[in-house]
């Protein structure tokens, strides 16, 4: 079938949206509608304020959304809310915080909460010279000409820490940055950096204007690429961490302690210097900490990219988590580079969102770096430890039975069934298959 184009998409009622889909693309089939509707909540105000969320909503998409109780953090037990579609991830990290409960928890630190934003511009002048303008000029307009900007973050105990002259003209001619540093307290901030980065263009782009040092071809040279906050945030970092004695880690696996922690030390120093491990290893993290990314309504692509870029800040990628087992102590923690809030965005906005911080204990921003950071350490553990004893598949299979159940519509005397015949052996999707033809045939 040869689609067309389709004109005012964005104008149209959300009936006529699914009518054109329906005709256009999935052969008048009606039974798709039913499915969208299964999504549409019958709430009226609740839904027109889901619509507002983002663009030509037609439906709603649900995740799960669980919670892994136990979790000792810096001396208060929580409950954390996580909000992921995976098998197996909310039952390995409240198992994980089960195991280290009796240890003394989880300890965090605040390592910095500095965040960064960029104008990226051209200009065709001598290095020097334009040190020296930005120096005893450029610098001090910028700060004056976002005063009305940051006069609520500054009260707040926020605003600009910085702004420094990037020359990035060996990599790229003529080419510049003002890198500027914020601290946006409790909000993500985004809104708050970009606007001030926005009023540097201008400024930048006036003060060269009415600066008679520079030549009428330098001035005409200047142009303003872009204004943008950067996810990269390598110093707005929380370290999260656990220790015991060796012999305090008692696993109920089989092996000794001495071998538990000697192999879990192998198995994070693999993915300190093998990126192909190191990927999957950080993808595991990131489990952990997106679930409560989301479930908290803040930005998990951001959380990723950033995560991603500081673990190959060395020039090769490399485990976000370390390990070590010096003097009979077992100490395993993360720094995490993550920039989140508590206020603006969907945070005052999204029931669910309101909720879970009411859950954590309505945290500051920092403490919900610190939350995040656990989870994903806790995640991280979880998965470790299973690969280094039983093997991954045995608990994410069992996870998973119910997937590939509710795949063949199940019955729940038949999953009830399937529970008990392999609660002693692995999960395969091949031996669920055969089985339910067996039963199903008898």
């Amino acid at each position: 079938m040869n689609h067309q184009p389709v004109e005012g998409f964005s104008k149209l009622s959300k009936q006529r949206k699914i009518d054109w889909l329906i005709s256009e693309y999935l052969s008048n089939d009606r039974s798709y509608e039913q499915i969208l509707q299964q999504y549409w909540n019958n709430n009226a105000e609740l839904q027109k304020l889901h619509e507002e969320f983002s663009e030509n909503t037609i439906s709603n998409f649900y995740m799960p959304y669980g919670i892994a109780p136990n979790f000792l953090i810096d001396g208060k037990l929580l409950a954390l809310p996580m909000a992921v579609e995976e098998s197996s991830v909310v039952a390995a990290a409240s198992k994980a915080a089960k195991f280290w409960i009796d240890k003394g928890g989880f300890k965090t630190t605040i390592i910095n909460t500095e965040k960064l934003g960029h104008t990226h511009f051209i200009f065709n002048v001598e290095s020097h010279k334009l040190l020296h303008f930005f120096n005893f000029r450029l610098k001090k307009k910028l700060l004056e000409a976002t005063e009305d900007i940051t006069a609520n973050m500054r009260k707040r105990g926020g605003g600009i820490l910085d702004i420094k002259l990037i020359d990035k003209t060996s990599e790229m001619p003529n080419y510049y940055q003002l890198k500027a540093s914020f601290d946006t307290v409790d909000s993500m901030g985004a809104n708050f950096i970009n606007s001030c980065l926005e009023q540097f263009g201008k400024t930048l782009k006036q003060e060269v204007a009415e600066n008679e040092d520079f030549t009428q071809e330098e001035k005409d040279s200047l142009q303003i690429v872009m204004n943008i906050l950067s996810n990269f945030t390598p110093d707005c970092i929380v370290r999260a961490e656990v220790s015991c004695k060796i012999e305090d880690l008692k696993d109920d696996s089989g092996i000794s302690n001495e071998e538990f922690a000697w192999k879990f030390k192998q198995a994070v120093t693999i993915a300190e210097i093998e990126p192909f491990r190191a990927t999957t290893h950080n993808k595991g993290i990131m489990n952990g900490v997106d679930a409560v990314v989301i479930a908290t309504g803040n930005d998990f692509r951001a959380t990723e990219a950033c995560a991603h870029a500081y673990a190959a800040r060395n020039g090769k990628y490399s485990s976000l988590t370390h390990c070590t087992t010096d003097n009979g102590i077992f100490r395993f923690w993360i720094d995490l580079p993550i920039s989140v809030g508590v206020v603006g965005g969907l945070t005052n906005l999204h029931p669910l969102v309101k909720f879970s911080l009411a859950l954590l204990g309505k945290p500051s921003a920092q403490e919900l770096m610190s939350i995040m950071a656990v989870s994903g350490l806790a995640q991280n553990f979880g998965a470790l430890r299973s690969l280094i004893t039983t093997g991954i598949q045995k608990g994410h299979m069992k996870m998973h039975l119910f997937n590939i159940l509710n795949q063949f519509n199940a019955t729940e005397e038949e999953k009830q069934y399937f529970v008990t015949y392999f609660k002693d052996k692995t999960v395969s999707h091949h031996e669920v298959i055969a089985e339910l033809e067996k039963l199903r045939n008898k």
